[in-house]
């Protein structure tokens, strides 16, 4: 009789699921957290860590991997409380999404090196240092403007709550775009839902009202400054 091939098991499966709703269903028992912690879901945290770090091909970090992975692992467990599994979705996909979006936000000082050389060969194309001098002074003033104008009329903008928050998150997250070096919109818009618990569909209907105001703001800038926009005022302008 031919013999039966083992099943293997799943590092990350519905029993390490089962013990995050455990482990968050006690928030009160702390030495029954960290037995189900180190018991039943470190393990899975430390793999998933790892394999996201590989898959992704995060390696720029300038310090070890196990450093980095041991990072990564910390921050799922920061935000292990979110996870909501009446929501529908498998631990396994959410614990996903936060590692690569901590990856994401912290990238390291040689992927920065790297962006460096790319835009000192771009600045080389360009007509001279001194127009890209003007250019960036120009880009940094508007982005200023942008920024202003929203800290000061979102709650004049938007009257539920649920808009507000988003948008003030959507204008945190411009506020630090120098941080944020390697994403792309999706990313933002997990980022987002993640930080407001609400539906994307609540987020574009912020970002569309945005894309209003932030159309304005552009006019009357290049309007005064006679000047056309050459590049974006940052890649968070993806948004709008």
């Amino acid at each position: 009789m031919p013999r039966k091939k083992s099943k293997k098991k799943l590092y990350f499966g519905p029993e390490v699921q089962d013990a995050i709703v455990r482990y968050n269903s006690n928030p009160d028992n702390y030495a029954l957290r960290n037995k189900i912690y180190q018991e039943e879901i470190h393990k899975a945290f430390d793999k998933l860590a790892e394999n996201i770090i590989n898959t992704f091909k995060f390696t720029y970090f300038d310090y070890p991997f196990e450093d980095v992975k041991c990072e990564v692992v910390s921050f799922m467990v920061m935000n292990m409380h979110k996870y909501d599994h009446t929501k529908g979705s498998k631990a396994f996909s959410y614990f996903s999404i936060v590692a690569k979006n901590y990856l994401i936000l912290h990238n390291n000082n040689n992927y920065k090196k790297l962006k460096m050389h790319k835009d000192v060969d771009v600045l080389k194309n360009n007509t001279s240092s001194y127009e890209n001098q003007l250019h960036t002074e120009d880009i940094t003033e508007l982005t200023n403007s942008i920024i202003d104008y929203f800290d000061k009329n979102i709650i004049k903008i938007f009257n539920k709550k649920r808009d507000v928050d988003i948008a003030f998150c959507i204008l945190e997250l411009f506020k630090r775009r120098e941080e944020i070096e390697n994403y792309n919109k999706k990313a933002l818009y997990i980022l987002i839902r993640e930080m407001t618990n609400v539906n994307t569909i609540h987020i574009t209907s912020v970002v569309n009202t945005f894309k209003k105001h932030y159309k304005k703001i552009c006019n009357k800038h290049y309007g005064r400054t006679k000047a056309k926009p050459k590049y974006n005022v940052s890649n968070l302008s993806d948004f709008f």
